[in-house]
């Protein structure tokens, strides 16, 4: 086939194939069978895969994710991404509506009324009707850059409509999220793969979006719907409703069940019609979303500090039932976190039987005041997760005592702690109910870096009985690994190395490992850096503790009460005893001043002397600091093989730039020590 040929047939099967995403995944009226569109796709990877420099970043073919991030960066939203004040009553809507008429000077307002989705809200951009960045609305201000994520999301266009004029420049707010029925088979799929099931809709969008690895993003049934324009190259349509159509002219998906309303009176009727039919929609939502319709009145009423004056979400009244609490348990999280439950009498709520609700904290519990034999209105939180709501009082009950919070964890007995209104074990090493969380974490990349001791593995040697504690997995055998499901001769052994190689481990990595409350990466670096050994971190006291600038009161109680738990001794002994070495830490008197002290560097590129973990470690160790971005701040760009767009960055800023070489001198990994050069 001729280059121009070649050239056209891509063409055309990109925009055959674009046109029918559009039609399934937006218009939900598809013209072709699935077997047709796979035909065509697969012709379209073939005709790139023979030509991979005729690809361009907005082929159907490069929804598939990249390899994954080390992080996601903050980036700045070009307008402000507000939330909106949220009411349910009638009469507040109807003060909504007279102070519009007020404010405005007008006997009549028109709105435009919109589901309010429950999903998350992200900003998208497009450049010459391409999209190039989309992000999280985060703090309202910045968010966080999911571009690659958002890539594989089908009902997003990577290219608005050619013949639809477009603006050069145009930048659209939406909310991400995912159907009910495709929300269902996730979280079987998840629970059938023995993983943690999402509670809800809104979480597993917000938890899928947010992935660091996008080919993972890429396999979660995700949907987009676009209703705002935050900024454009040209001028935009008078009204919102104008607005919802060009942004459909354009090829975005845009809310389907929507309604132009004369009056606040059609607006109410909106809402009773939308709240009555929420059962039957194919996806969650909460309220109604309400906004002035013309957008020069929108201009003219403003924003709040967080809020547009002009636009609020008319809430639905949550879905509540009456039952009765037959017995408050206690619920112990694989984090340790201590959660009064409450055992109901079944009630159906939304179509679902519920026989248990949480009660949160004991601060509501008391504040609600809920006990064993009350009755009580339970509700679906985000109609989801089951919740007591409130206390239905019953003349002449008699009620039975205020309830308690229990003394030692009802688990593993270990003492029972507490931060703010929550309560927690401190037997984090000996507990059962978060041993399979506590191994996890032992061997996550950050602490112990055991290979292979992924949430699989751990679960199946704590349901077998192999691990009962941390010291345990020092004792595994081949015969004991290739019993378990997955394992043979091959994996036991590179298992069995991989546990082995964890023996020696540095002071914070072991900290770290611990899995103590309060005490991540960052404190369990100031930890090691602060004292000489790990039980000299063990014999410390509050007062030690505080005697340490980042370390404030609440890290410290943890970290007494951590370690005032005989039974977390005992495990530290019994892995001591098992063979592994703490190495020891730093402390005030062994540490020498580097002339790297408070730098930042910031890496690009690969390199080939250092991993990624190994130059943090050196820069760490040198007193200096690893940034994910370069700015003003930075004092070394350390470029490896293919640096990116921070070398730029770094130039244009007068950033020191080094070579991987100079980098090794200047931390002193060459065998010269350290360089004098700035």
């Amino acid at each position: 086939m001729a280059h121009a040929d070649t050239v056209a047939r891509l063409t055309t099967l990109r925009n055959e194939i674009r046109r029918h995403d559009n039609l399934y995944y937006v218009k939900d009226k598809p013209e072709i069978s699935d077997t047709e569109y796979d035909r065509l796709f697969r012709e379209l990877i073939d005709l790139e895969r023979r030509h991979p420099d005729l690809v361009t970043p907005d082929s159907p073919t490069q929804r598939v994710g990249a390899p994954p991030l080390e992080e996601l960066v903050k980036v700045p939203h070009e307008q402000p991404m507000l939330s909106l004040d949220s009411i349910i009553d009638q009469s507040e809507v109807q003060a909504f509506d007279q102070r519009m008429k007020r404010e405005l000077e007008t006997s009549s307002v028109e709105y435009s009324a919109e589901p309010k989705f429950d999903g998350l809200s992200v900003e998208l951009r497009y450049d010459h009707g391409i999209f190039t960045r989309g992000a999280t609305r985060g703090d309202g201000t910045t968010g966080e850059d999911v571009t690659i994520n958002l890539r594989t999301i089908r009902s997003l266009p990577l290219q608005l409509h050619v013949q639809s004029g477009f603006p050069d420049h145009l930048v659209v707010r939406g909310e991400v999220y995912m159907r009910l029925d495709d929300f269902q088979a996730l979280n079987r799929r998840m629970t059938e793969r023995g993983d943690d099931a999402f509670a809800n809709p809104r979480n597993a969008a917000s938890g899928s979006l947010r992935q660091l690895d996008s080919t993972i993003t890429a396999t979660r049934p995700l949907v987009v719907t676009c209703y705002e324009i935050m900024a454009a190259s040209t001028p935009v349509p008078p009204t919102h409703w104008d607005e919802l159509e060009m942004l459909a002219q354009w090829g975005l998906p845009v809310p389907v069940l929507r309604r132009l309303c004369a009056s606040i009176d059609e607006v109410m009727a909106f809402h009773r019609d939308t709240e009555s039919m929420r059962d039957q929609l194919p996806y969650e939502i909460d309220g109604v979303v309400v906004k002035v319709n013309r957008l020069e009145w929108q201009a003219r009423l403003g924003m709040k500090s967080r809020s547009p004056r002009w636009a609020i979400a008319y809430k639905f009244t949550p879905r509540k039932e009456i039952t009765i609490v037959q017995d408050i348990a206690v619920s112990v999280g694989r984090t340790g976190t201590l959660t009064p439950v409450a055992l109901l009498k079944p009630v159906e709520v939304g179509g679902v039987t519920i026989s248990r609700a949480t009660l949160h904290n004991a601060d509501e519990v008391a504040r609600k005041d809920i006990r064993v034999g009350d009755t009580v209105k339970v509700e679906r939180a985000g109609d989801v997760i089951p919740a007591v709501a409130e206390r239905v009082p019953v003349p002449g009950e008699q009620r039975s005592p205020p309830f308690c919070m229990p003394d030692h964890c009802p688990v593993c007995g270990s003492k029972v702690g507490r931060e703010g209104a929550y309560f927690y074990c401190t037997g984090q090493l000996v507990c059962g109910a978060q041993l399979k969380g506590a191994i996890e974490h032992f061997a996550s990349k950050h602490a112990l870096n055991i290979e292979g001791l992924g949430k699989k593995t751990v679960a199946q040697l704590v349901d077998e009985g192999l691990v009962r504690s941390l010291g345990d997995l020092y004792r595994l055998t081949k015969a004991d690994l290739v019993q378990l499901e997955g394992f043979a001769d091959r994996s036991a052994t590179l298992l069995l190395e991989s546990i082995a190689g964890s023996k020696t481990v540095s002071l914070d990595r072991f900290l770290m490992g611990l899995g103590i409350r309060q005490v991540g990466q960052h404190i369990a670096k100031v930890l090691a850096r602060e004292f000489s050994s790990l039980e000299e971190i063990m014999s410390a006291d509050r007062e030690r503790f505080q005697q340490i600038r980042e370390v404030g009161p609440e890290i410290s109680e943890s970290l007494v009460a951590y370690w005032s738990e005989p039974r977390n001794r005992d495990v530290i002994t019994q892995l001591q005893g098992s063979g592994v070495q703490v190495a020891p830490g730093m402390g005030v008197h062994d540490r020498r001043e580097s002339p790297l002290t408070g730098q930042t560097f910031v890496f690009t590129g690969g390199l080939d002397r250092f991993t990624r973990d190994e130059a943090q470690r050196a820069v760490e160790a040198a007193g200096a600091r690893v940034a994910s971005s370069v700015s003003k701040k930075t004092s070394y760009l350390v470029v490896g093989r293919d640096p990116g767009s921070k070398l730029d960055q770094a130039r244009a800023l007068g950033v020191t730039v080094l070579t991987e070489q100079d980098f090794a001198a200047l931390i002193g990994k060459d065998g010269k020590g350290l360089s004098s050069r700035g």
